[in-house]
């Protein structure tokens, strides 16, 4: 069934049997080295990993990756022909992983699959496209913005300080005191 898909970022290119995890059947575009991840081998797969808790989410979300140059280029499903949607991935240097909205295939550009693998992501994908991910991911990022922010403004040194105050303040049954009366500090 598999045998003569085309790539969907190299039309040109036939995709090519090829294995991830070990045992994951794929097809690889041998061009871009990109994967298509046929719906059916990756659910197999998937029920053969360790079960992720339906709300976890990385500690981190950023890795060092570089995006594909193929990256920002639509494309089209190599089964269905449909086009495939697009799930935002990875803070420090954003890439996009793709799915099929019919037919339920994913495509990782080159270096995505890594990627995945490296933030504990590769077996919840499908959790990816979901708009409550992508709102934990938004806030993730404003956390990660703001806190560069602090760091930038304040010092390295300090920032830190004002980060364990403020994980002590909040752990605190009594925080909200400490607030105020930083507050009120500054308000003079």
């Amino acid at each position: 069934r598999y045998s003569q898909l085309q790539c969907p970022k190299e039309p040109n290119s036939t995709l090519v049997d090829g294995i991830l995890a070990g045992d994951l059947a794929v097809q690889c575009c041998p061009s871009c080295q990109g994967v298509w991840i046929p719906p059916e081998h990756y659910k197999a797969w998937q029920a053969t990993q360790p079960a992720v808790a339906p709300d976890a989410m990385p500690k981190a979300l950023s890795v060092d990756h570089t995006p594909s140059s193929l990256d920002s280029r639509g494309a089209l499903c190599p089964d269905c022909r449909r086009y495939l949607s697009r799930a935002r991935v990875n803070l420090q240097s954003p890439f996009y992983v793709e799915r099929c909205p019919s037919c339920g295939g994913i495509w990782c550009d080159q270096g995505e699959w890594e990627a995945l693998t490296a933030m504990g992501l590769q077996t919840i994908i499908d959790r990816l496209f979901t708009a409550e991910w992508q709102a934990k991911a938004r806030q993730l990022e404003l956390e990660a913005q703001e806190r560069q922010a602090m760091i930038d403004k304040l010092g390295a040194d300090l920032a830190t300080k004002v980060f364990e105050l403020g994980k002590l303040l909040r752990e605190h049954p009594n925080g909200d005191f400490g607030v105020a009366y930083l507050m009120r500090r500054f308000e003079q």
